[in-house]
């Protein structure tokens, strides 16, 4: 893939570069440390629900290789280093006693990046859920958003103002919906029902966890919440694709964006789920514990989708990707909007079968400066998934990544010349890992790693970012093989 945005974007010197991992995607040691077991460690056992029967027992072995992970860091330049806390692993039951050892190793990977002179940013969830609290409802049950303020405050306790930024939630999209509607990721429940009140209960962990961490470091606390809004296009402009549309902007992303940020959710969102729930797990004052003040709005993006008005029959899963980015399932993921189609869209597309738009990039950016132009944005997750080889050379060119964060980097400029606030991005992923129920077939990294070995190599695009971060300027993808 050839490069199609121009090289040669500058960004500013306040302009924060990072890189993002996920705890149960590279850690390992799952069964070590006084950690507990979570839903990915249980559903990952389930025949058929993880590609080629992967488990994230080892990883990429991160739990044993902290020391030598901040090193490579460091040697890339990175200004600062997103990653996630274990539940399972600080709080073994989510609830009750917590694991030293567990805590210990967080406050050892914090003292050792701001060593470095990384900032650590903090993802207190990212879909690791205690099993014990999958056991009693999981996130359809309204306790384990207040046991997640226990959780986040004792974080807060710990490490203190080490922290950069504190996210709550890593895409709670993810977590509601593949989880508990279509079941294709953890906990793999197909109950619609259950993922509607999943969606509500997250919101009010993501609230309740905010005044948490506020109460024990200060109102001045940078408090963020990571969403993966979907850029979606319909196929016309007929007042039946745009309504299709409609639908899916609702429960993909106004049911999120609504009450965090505005404190009352989509007034047609009842109405497209009657069917399907009543709603009565919103409780009386629970918008108000929602809604509260964020300091920076994480953005994921990877891709669009484009919907039209179903024409024939709705197609029942099989388990295969599907044309929305996510594997086909009997249960839609898309609650109340059985009526929408997906269509395929052109290419390029990466190893997921995902599109590539950085334009995508640029309207979801301006578009939510415009709609809340008091808040700072950050790209939290951009990455592509590629078939990487080791060359005879000894190196990964992987010019399709390179190409792709070129593009995607330089949406994130033109997003900022249109005025929109964004402080900061960070690649998806520093490394080849776990990707949930692709196992470790799906390749994201800029380091790559040898599953057998443990090795890690590092990719052109990591040679090219690490470069990027030094010059902050943007340099054509083709000069990647010959960096480093």
């Amino acid at each position: 893939m050839s490069t199609t945005r121009p090289s040669g974007r500058q960004f500013p010197a306040d302009f924060v570069w990072g890189s993002a991992t996920a705890a149960y995607q590279i850690e390992g040691a799952a069964a070590e440390g006084g950690r507990g077991p979570s839903i990915w460690d249980t559903f990952a056992t389930v025949p058929g629900a993880v590609l080629n029967g992967d488990t994230g027992l080892v990883a990429d072995d991160h739990y044993h290789r902290v020391p030598e992970d901040v090193a490579l860091m460091q040697q890339l330049g990175l200004e600062a280093y997103r990653f996630s806390i274990s539940w399972p692993r600080v709080q073994p039951d989510g609830s009750g006693e917590w694991n030293e050892e567990g805590i210990a190793f967080y406050t050892d990977l914090v003292d050792r990046l701001l060593a470095a002179g990384i900032n650590p940013v903090v993802t207190l969830y990212h879909w690791d859920l205690p099993q014990p609290l999958e056991d009693e409802g999981g996130w359809a049950n309204r306790r384990t958003a207040y046991l997640f303020a226990d959780y986040a405050r004792k974080m807060a306790e710990v490490l203190g103002d080490k922290i950069e930024i504190w996210t709550t939630l890593n895409e709670p999209w993810c977590s509601a919906y593949l989880g508990y509607a279509s079941g294709v990721h953890a906990p793999g429940r197909q109950d619609q029902a259950a993922a509607l009140a999943a969606v509500h209960h997250l919101n009010l962990a993501h609230g309740l966890a905010s005044t948490a961490i506020r109460e024990v470091l200060g109102e001045d606390t940078t408090v963020s919440i990571t969403l993966n809004l979907h850029v979606t296009r319909a196929d016309s402009e007929s007042e039946e694709d745009l309504a299709a549309r409609r639908k899916i902007d609702l429960i993909a992303n106004e049911v999120f964006l609504q009450p965090i940020l505005e404190g009352h959710y989509p007034a047609e969102i009842a109405a497209q789920t009657a069917a399907i729930s009543d709603w009565s797990f919103v409780q009386d004052g629970d918008l108000e514990l929602i809604h509260q003040p964020l300091s920076l709005l994480g953005v994921n993006y990877y891709s669009t989708g484009r919907v039209r008005r179903l024409q024939g029959e709705p197609q029942v899963g099989d388990g295969s990707p599907g044309v929305d980015g996510h594997k086909s399932s009997k249960v839609s993921t898309w609650i109340g909007a059985e009526d929408v189609e997906w269509l395929p869209q052109p290419g390029p597309h990466t190893a997921m079968g995902w599109n590539q738009e950085p334009q995508g990039l640029v309207d979801l950016l301006v578009s939510l400066h415009q709609r809340y132009p008091d808040l700072p944005l950050a790209i939290t997750e951009n990455g592509a998934a590629f078939a990487d080889q080791v060359s005879g050379d000894g190196r990964v060119h992987d010019l399709d990544r390179v190409s792709y964060l070129h593009d995607h980097i330089d949406a994130v400029g033109e997003a900022m010349d249109r005025g929109a606030d964004v402080r900061g991005y960070f690649v998806w992923s520093l490394f080849d890992n776990f990707e949930w129920a692709y196992g470790y077939d799906r390749r994201f990294g800029i380091v790559r790693v040898d599953y057998d070995t443990l090795e890690r190599i590092w990719k052109d695009s990591a040679y090219w970012y690490a470069d990027l971060i030094r010059t902050r300027t943007i340099a054509p993808a083709e000069t990647a093989a010959d960096l480093g």
